[in-house]
This record gives structure tokens, C-alpha cells and sequence, in this order.
């Protein structure tokens, strides 16, 4: 009992004050990084709604017209829906060399089965969405199973699919009336519609659907909380339970499907079906939308939606340059401007988690 009583009396006599630590006051350029840290898509959507607002004030009025608007939309579409597969592909730390000439050679496919070899265009389509899907898949097993850099992959698999591409069609062009008399479901994105003066096409409204709709995958359910992780930490996230190699696979095929679409938006956006688009920098194109959007190329951070925003925001300097009647020279230089600004960016907002 004494020691007891001893024991409480030296307790009587301690500090009792609780251990507290000093808040400093947080800057607004921190409390900024922390905010684009926490909302990736924050700084796409501020640049392009000031360049909307500078051309604006440049042009005039017609430039806020919404025929104008939906008309960058129109042009955006199929560099959008490339950009969104090229993101899931980057937030794993990859990247994609292939995914444009994926795209032209699944529209050469399906041109092919249903002109040249009459099948029904439903079919047509779906041969063309396989051999997206295969290519996608041919990557992913190379990446996650062979462990080989996706850089070196996808550059060795571009020029696969471009040569097979050019075999196999002749390089010969589908003509515009050939599809519309036999097979017109292939120009099924073609198909527009007014909303007050805006002028969309099914083509566009794919676009958005599927931007969001990945979105809402990413977001909110485990497979999209995989890709992120294995994108920030692959091996932290193998510890973790997490199939690392099944995620990368499946991210490839899938960016291959989504190539594939974009092959059937195109057909509807250009018309005609030319294998020798394949020369045409549609890679490059959705790097730059991807990266102008906010999605690291060093993976694990991003949002999808911030794609969205960086293909409207060369779409956007592209059209006003236009409208200006300024020298075309001047978008290449303003969008290499606008990727490493991005990037820059990209690496001060990390220095949050560092």
C-alpha cells in the first residue's frame, strides 16, 4: 500500500501538461500544391478555360459561338478517345507507342470484312475490335510477362502493326460511297444532331460516355484503385495482395478495345478508309493530350478526366490559331510549350508526397 501511495504522490507531482506540436501557418502556394495534388484534373480545366477566354477576346464573339465549341469537340474526338486508352496505359508507369496504328489497321479490318469480303457489318466490327484486342493483349504480355520495357515494346510492335497494315490492305483506300452503299453502320458516329446552335456528333457523345465511364471505373472500384497502385509502387503493391501482372495485361488489352473503337469513330469521322493514315502522328497526339492533362508520366496520378480537358485545350489553341489566320507553326510550338509546362508542373505537385 505504501508503495503504492508513493507511487501516486510522484505522479501528483509530474507535468501533466499534453504533448503538443507547432502548426505553422501553411503559405497559399502550399495550400495550391496540395489542392492540385488532391484534384488532378484542376489545372488542365484552368488552362483551357483561359485559353477559351484569351482567343475569345482575341477573335470576338463568333470564337464563343456554340457551333465553335462543338466543333473543337467534333475534331477532338477520336485524339480524345486514343488519349483516354493512352492514360490507362501511363498511370501503370507504361506507355503506348502502338495505339494509333492499333486503331487504323482495326478500321482497315473492318473496312475489308465488309466491302472487300461482304460480311455482315455487326461482324465486320467485331473482327475489327479483336484485332485491337489482340494487339492491346500481344503488348501486355510482353510488358507483364516477359518484363520487358514498354517503351522498347510498343515502339517494336508499332512497327509490326504499321507493316502488317500496309501488307495486308495493299494500301489500298475504301472509298467513302463504297461504305455508305454497302456497309453504313461503319459510319454510324458520323451521325449529328442540333442542340440549340450546337451542332454534336454520335461520335463526340462516344467520346464523353466513355471518358466518364472510365472515370467512374477508376474511381470507384477496386480494378481501378489496382491501376493507380501499380502505377505508384508496383512492388508495394504486389506486396499487397494486388496481381500485378493480370492488372498490366488487363490494361493493355483493354487500351487495345478502346483503340479499336476509335478505329469505327474514325471511319465515321473521315468517311473513307486509308491504311496510309497510319504515317499519321495519332501516338504523339494522345501522349500530348495525356500529358497535357495532367497524367504523370511517371504513373500512379492523374485523372482521367484531365485527359478530356488537355485534348480540348490543343483543340481549342489550334481552332483560335486557325481563326486568327496565324501560321500553323505556331500550335507545334505552343503545344511543346504546353507539354513541358505540364510536366514541369507535374513534378512540383509531387514534391508533395516526396
Amino acid at each position: 500500500m505504501t508503495g503504492a501511495q508513493e507511487f501516486e504522490r510522484v505522479l501528483d507531482g509530474s507535468d501533466k501538461n499534453v504533448a503538443s506540436f507547432e502548426h505553422q501557418d501553411v503559405t497559399l502556394l502550399k495550400r495550391t500544391q496540395h489542392f492540385l495534388h488532391s484534384t488532378p484534373a484542376a489545372v488542365p480545366l484552368i488552362v483551357l478555360v483561359v485559353a477559351i477566354i484569351i482567343f475569345g477576346i482575341a477573335i470576338g464573339g463568333r470564337f464563343f459561338s456554340a457551333y465553335t465549341l462543338t466543333l473543337v469537340l467534333q475534331q477532338i474526338a477520336i485524339v480524345g478517345i486514343l488519349g483516354a486508352a493512352q492514360t490507362l496505359v501511363i498511370l501503370t508507369a507504361g506507355i503506348d507507342l502502338s495505339i494509333g496504328v492499333i486503331m487504323v489497321i482495326s478500321a482497315v479490318i473492318m473496312g475489308n470484312c465488309a466491302i472487300t469480303y461482304g460480311m455482315p457489318t455487326p461482324i465486320a466490327i467485331l473482327a475489327g475490335m479483336a484485332a485491337g484486342g489482340v494487339c492491346g493483349l500481344l503488348n501486355g504480355f510482353l510488358v507483364a510477362n516477359m518484363k520487358l520495357p514498354p517503351f522498347i515494346v510498343t515502339l517494336g510492335t508499332w512497327n509490326i502493326v504499321m507493316a502488317t497494315n500496309f501488307i495486308y490492305s495493299a494500301n489500298e483506300t475504301i472509298r467513302d460511297t463504297d461504305v455508305d452503299e454497302q456497309a453504313p453502320l461503319l459510319h454510324f458516329f458520323a451521325i449529328s444532331f442540333r442542340l440549340g446552335g450546337a451542332v454534336l456528333t454520335l461520335g463526340v457523345i462516344a467520346m464523353v460516355l466513355l471518358v466518364v465511364g472510365l472515370w467512374y471505373v477508376l474511381n470507384h472500384t477496386a480494378w481501378g484503385r489496382h491501376v493507380y497502385a501499380v502505377g505508384d509502387d508496383p512492388e508495394a503493391a504486389k506486396l499487397s495482395g494486388i496481381q500485378t501482372k493480370k492488372v498490366l495485361l488487363a490494361v493493355y488489352g483493354v487500351s487495345g478495345l478502346i483503340a479499336a473503337f476509335a478505329a469505327w469513330v474514325s471511319i465515321g469521322r473521315n468517311g473513307s478508309i486509308s491504311p496510309s493514315s497510319a504515317v499519321t502522328d495519332f501516338n504523339l497526339q494522345a501522349i500530348t493530350a495525356t500529358v497535357i492533362g495532367g497524367i504523370s508520366l511517371f504513373g500512379g496520378r492523374g485523372s482521367i478526366l484531365g485527359t478530356l480537358f488537355g485534348a480540348m485545350i490543343v483543340g481549342v489553341v489550334s481552332m483560335g490559331l486557325n481563326m486568327l489566320g496565324a501560321d500553323p507553326q505556331w500550335k507545334v510550338l505552343l503545344t511543346g510549350v504546353l507539354i513541358i509546362g505540364a510536366v514541369a508542373i507535374d513534378q512540383w505537385i509531387r514534391k508533395v508526397s516526396a
